[in-house]
Order: structure tokens, then C-alpha cells, then sequence
């Protein structure tokens, strides 16, 4: 499995950003896919993903971003809208290879990607 994170970037305070990921050698449709994000000094938080099919949001970030995926399952979307400093984090993709529930946990999932920087100031 590959997970090549694009799109991020430096925005000010209220602008948005789209993530893409680029996946590879995944067929999985139900099992997780999620978008994490950590930045330094600070635990790796989930913020969307597809469980069991369904999308769901951390707290912080509900209503203001927005995880999409194309149909054949090889490329996750992150949309991000209203970004706000405490946005500012490496953002990354992340599959797994059985879980389906629990998407948001950093333990559900196997296979991540490189990452991709986005700074709101």
C-alpha cells in the first residue's frame, strides 16, 4: 500500500485548503480511511474518516472540513474550510488493513503517508 498526501500549504486564518491522497495497492472499500494530523510536541489526532462507510469528524473540526473519496477508492479527499492557527499540523493519509470501526484512533489503522504541512496564520 502507497498514500501520497498533496494540497497542503500555508493559508491565512479563515481560507481553505483540499488535501488529496493518492492511494495505491488499497481495494478495501469499508475498512478505514481516515486523515490525521499531528503537530510538534502534540498527539496524533484522527480528524475524518470513512467508517464502515460513513463519514465522521473530531469534534474540532466538524462542519468546517469535509472528507470525500472518489469511487473507485484510490484517492481520498480532505476539504478544508475556515481554517483557523490551531488548524496548523502535518496532515496525513492513513488505510487500515481490517479495522472498519473506531477510524478516528491512531491504532485502527496500518498504512499512512508522508504527510503534507499545512500552516494557517
Amino acid at each position: 500500500v502507497q498514500l501520497v498526501e498533496s494540497g497542503g500549504g500555508s493559508v491565512q486564518a479563515g481560507g481553505s485548503l483540499r488535501l488529496s491522497c493518492a492511494a495505491s495497492g488499497y481495494t478495501y472499500n469499508r475498512n478505514c480511511m481516515a486523515w490525521f494530523r499531528q503537530a510538534p510536541d502534540k498527539q496524533r489526532e484522527g480528524v475524518a474518516a470513512f467508517e464502515n462507510g460513513r463519514a465522521v469528524y473530531a469534534n474540532s473540526v466538524q462542519g468546517r472540513f469535509t472528507i470525500s473519496k472518489d469511487a473507485g477508492v484510490s484517492t481520498l479527499y480532505l476539504q478544508m474550510d475556515s481554517l483557523k492557527p490551531e488548524d496548523t499540523s502535518m496532515y496525513y493519509c492513513a488505510v487500515a488493513r481490517y479495522a472498519t470501526t473506531w477510524c478516528l484512533m491512531p491504532i485502527s489503522v496500518n498504512y499512512r503517508g508522508e504527510g503534507t504541512q499545512v500552516t494557517v496564520s
